[in-house]
């Protein structure tokens, strides 16, 4: 059986960045047939009121300058359509996600694509997928109450269906950086590919 993997990095740093060695190392322990790559190095547009226009006019009656405008986000959602597991290389900036991250978010939690609401609330419809995050703070521990960005991206896609998610962190790099890459490689050893 063939797996696609969609690789997304979002740290600002290109080179020396702990997340990107990470989500490289976890892609290639999972050895997919097919990787699909978003770097969010190069910034995706913020949501505004003519997206937002886009987005909730019925997509029957959508202009063609509303269709462009949903390109972007409809190519993302394909991404994620198209992937097995979604591996997110993130850093934790101020306590939370980029804000490049939260602009992928952004354009592709989608009502009526991605989630829809029903009787009883939300459902993810990007149902039976896997994400595995690999997270890197200076001193934010992972999971703890100051943590926003992990605690954030696990509600958020269990939000779009995906609820099989892995945490891999190396946290408070500055308190014990051997410490913590010893035990983020651990945990990516540990991974079922």
């Amino acid at each position: 059986m063939s797996s696609t993997v969609l690789h997304i990095d979002s740290s600002a740093r290109a080179e020396n960045s702990v997340t990107r060695s990470l989500s490289a190392e976890i892609t290639a322990r999972l050895a997919p047939d097919h990787i699909i790559r978003r770097d969010l190095a190069t910034p995706l547009p913020l949501l505004d009121e003519a997206w937002i226009g886009a987005n909730f006019t019925p997509a029957d009656q959508r202009t063609d300058e509303q269709k462009a405008l949903l390109a972007q986000s409809d190519a993302l959602i394909e991404e994620l359509k198209q992937a097995d597991t979604i591996v997110i290389g993130t850093p934790i900036y101020n306590f939370a996600v980029p804000a490049t991250l939260k602009a992928w978010i952004d354009l592709v939690a989608r009502v009526g694509v991605t989630f829809r609401y029903t009787e009883t609330g939300p459902l993810g419809l990007l149902e039976g997928k896997r994400a595995i995050i690999a997270v890197a703070s200076g001193g934010t521990q992972a999971g703890s109450d100051i943590d926003f960005a992990t605690t954030y991206l696990r509600h958020v896609l269990g939000f779009i269906g995906i609820t099989d998610v892995e945490l891999v962190a190396a946290d408070q790099l500055s308190m014990d950086a051997e410490g913590s890459m010893e035990r983020a490689k651990s945990a990516i050893e540990a991974l079922a590919a």
